[in-house]
């Protein structure tokens, strides 16, 4: 399969000129699998809630999904794309999966992040695992998990428990930390990762947050296949076969995750 991340740099609650973007920008692409960044068409750094709420959109009727729907058909690329989501009353951080069928899903971030925690709720949905197929009809386990979640290895040892192939990992990173961490989530649970951040900066009551971009994909080994640079638009593919992942086996005696011994661990 060809997985890919679109790195960019969103305009602050311009959804359209955001959408735009990204559109410029995917054209021509070749890839099974399409991640974008968290809060892609948003911005990030919002100065209340009402902000966040002129942005949010539910999941799957809003528009942006409606958007991604048609990119996926157009493209035969599954999408997954971070997203201000909103359920009633109720606002998530959330990522939508998006499939050329039409089918879509939805992950709510479980771990939020600085002043994400005055805005949003936390994610009620656990960490899911979707079907997913390659446009040569190859079929494999796609996780979902966004940003700050990389910093509980939980979430993506949940997430390789259930089965997950290929992680997703939409971000809008600040912390210089986690393009050296992803290679060892990825190796500590024999999952590819796919991390696609966004670059530039945005200020707020004096306050700027300065996004690293460095988006990455990363295989079973922890080996870094493709990494973006730290301050432009920038597509970045990698081509591996997805079922690689489910040899588990370190060596004759070993197995990364059947070795676990949850009776000895801490709860």
């Amino acid at each position: 399969m060809k997985a890919a991340f679109l790195q960019f740099n969103p305009d602050y609650l311009n959804v359209a000129g955001n959408l735009a973007q990204v559109e410029s920008l995917l054209s021509p692409i070749d890839a099974d699998l399409v991640v974008l960044p968290e809060l892609f068409t948003s911005g990030y750094f919002f100065h209340s809630t009402a902000d966040v709420r002129e942005v949010a959109e539910p999941i799957p009727d809003g528009p942006t999904t409606q958007r991604l729907r048609a990119w996926s058909a157009d493209t035969g690329a599954t999408f997954v794309a971070g997203i201000a989501e909103s359920d009633g009353v109720d606002l998530y951080n959330s990522a939508a999966v998006v499939h050329p069928s039409g089918e879509v899903h939805t992950y709510r971030k479980v771990h939020l992040y600085y002043e994400e925690t005055t805005h949003f709720a936390p994610g009620n949905l656990g960490f899911p695992v979707v079907p997913c197929e390659t446009r040569d009809g190859t079929q494999y386990k796609l996780g979902v998990m966004v940003c700050f979640d990389w910093y509980f290895p939980e979430a993506a040892r949940s997430l390789a428990l259930n089965g997950a192939d290929v992680i997703a990992h939409p971000s809008n990173l600040v912390l210089p930390y986690c393009p050296d961490a992803m290679p060892v989530r990825a190796r500590e649970n024999h999952v590819f990762t796919i991390t696609c951040n966004r670059y530039g900066r945005e200020e707020k009551n004096g306050e700027t947050l300065t996004f690293i971009g460095l988006s990455e994909i990363c295989d079973p080994t922890g080996e870094v296949l493709v990494q973006a640079r730290r301050d432009r638009d920038e597509m970045g593919v990698a081509e591996f076969d997805p079922h690689d992942a489910r040899n588990r086996r370190i060596n004759a005696y070993n197995d990364t995750l059947g070795d676990r011994r949850p009776d000895a661990y801490a709860h």
